[in-house]
């Protein structure tokens, strides 16, 4: 009998290394692939292809400042300068879980915002960035 299981990828079971650390103190991580696509036209008044162009990559990493601040140590003071890996890992094997991991290759910070307000338990940054390359599913 076949057992089908619906079990989605929890925020819990997701490991990130950055920059060749792991790290415990990410709030979020997103990646996008993104590739220009134009219709091209001639004659008659629908596309006759679709034309690619540039692909990017483009990242965003939630840290809390003490994460940011040990990154940036290990970056050698200044995260703008750094480049650096990512890897990203769902799922977890204790559970049954088929591990899934995607490769970010040569990502590199664009803005590094700080600041606080009054009451915050806590400072979280959102670091922007842009990479080389995104593997999905990297073995």
């Amino acid at each position: 009998m076949d057992i089908f299981n619906s079990k989605e990828y929890e925020w819990s079971d997701i490991t990130a290394i950055v920059a060749g650390r792991p790290v415990t103190k990410i709030r979020a991580i997103s990646y996008v692939k993104k590739q220009e696509k134009e219709a091209l036209y001639a004659k008659g008044n629908k596309p006759h292809s679709i034309q690619r162009g540039n692909k990017s990559y483009e990242t965003n990493i939630t840290l809390l400042q003490s994460e940011l601040e040990a990154i940036e140590a290990a970056s050698g003071g200044d995260l703008l300068d750094a480049s650096f890996n990512v890897v990203v890992s769902y799922g977890n094997p204790l559970k049954g879980d088929v591990i899934k991991t995607d490769l970010i290759e040569g990502n590199e910070i664009t803005e590094v915002p700080k600041g606080m307000n009054q009451g915050d338990k806590f400072s979280e940054h959102e670091l922007p960035g842009i990479a080389l390359n995104i593997k999905n599913n990297y073995v």
